[in-house]
């Protein structure tokens, strides 16, 4: 990737730099920048297009933020610091994306986002203090979603939809042949979403 894009002079990377915190926060600043710049592409396709991929973008911009607050919870990483890293754009920015930046811990997390009603449902799903279950309900939340964007015709978003709806699928499977391997068959149904 970095041979074929151009990289500014005073942006150079030492051993130092890439520790585990580190490789982190680069791969969430470049999630960040491709999230806002196919944002604002679906916003210049206008139509449908825009409509429906703006929910599924913003759906995404939302839930990492909410991932980078949990996962940030007692690292050395700052407010500020958590503040770069989220999208400017989504249901949050930028008020809730303020409020998620001072959070201490889940319960705290839980509290903002229960103030928008779009996320009151996934986390009714979860009891106090526990983070587990959260990504396998965001997941199904985007798959409602993105089943949603096949009920509306001529625009884009149906093939951004369907790749997504498969890279769940793969998903699934890596999870039942994991339980499979390990032998705890028991466990398949855990974090299974189910797509339709």
């Amino acid at each position: 990737m970095l041979t074929c894009t151009h990289v500014p002079p005073n942006w150079s990377l030492t051993a130092k730099d890439l520790d585990d915190m580190n490789i982190e926060i680069m791969r969430n600043t470049l999630y960040k920048a491709y999230l806002e710049d196919f944002y604002r592409f679906c916003q210049k396709l206008g139509g449908a297009t825009a409509e429906i991929m703006s929910d599924l973008l913003s759906f995404e911009a939302d839930r990492r933020a909410v991932n980078i607050t949990i996962n940030s919870i007692g690292t050395e990483l700052t407010r500020e610091d958590r503040r770069k890293l989220y999208s400017n754009f989504g249901l949050l920015y930028p008020y809730g994306h303020e409020e998620l930046a001072v959070c201490e811990d889940l319960d705290q997390v839980r509290g903002v986002m229960e103030k928008y009603p779009p996320y009151q449902s996934i986390f009714a799903k979860l009891s106090y203090g526990e983070s587990q279950l959260l990504d396998k309900a965001f997941y199904e939340e985007e798959v409602k979603r993105l089943c949603l964007a096949f009920e509306q015709q001529f625009h884009y978003a149906v093939f951004f939809a369907y790749i997504r709806l498969r890279e769940q699928e793969i998903r699934n499977l890596m999870w039942i042949s994991e339980c499979v391997a390990q032998n705890q068959k028991s466990r398949v149904h855990d974090s299974v979403v189910f797509i339709f």
